[in-house]
């Protein structure tokens, strides 16, 4: 049951995270423009591609994020290692 309500709660938060990843990038689009914002990516995986293309801005924030993560022991690369699950149309493992 301890193990149910983790896993619950994990998916929350990821929810949490893609809420908020529309509600930044969507006023963003339509000023700016550029590729319409996907529901189903996290802010995490949006960095993580924009640091694969060299964006000073991803590059920034891919650390900051990484760090974070790395902080409340998660493993190294977090943003990267969510773009490739969120282009196999898989969740990252826990």
């Amino acid at each position: 049951m301890v193990e149910r309500f983790w896993l619950g709660l994990r998916q929350l938060l990821v929810a949490v995270d893609q809420l908020a990843y529309i509600l930044i990038a969507v006023p963003i689009y339509v000023v700016a423009g550029g590729p319409t914002p996907s529901a189903d990516e996290t802010i995490s995986s949006r960095v993580g591609r924009a640091a694969i293309k060299g964006h000073r801005w991803g590059l920034i924030l891919e650390a900051i994020i990484d760090r974070l993560f790395v902080l409340i022991g998660a493993a190294p690369e977090h943003c990267r290692r969510n773009v490739e699950t969120a282009f196999l149309g898989c969740a990252p493992k826990p």
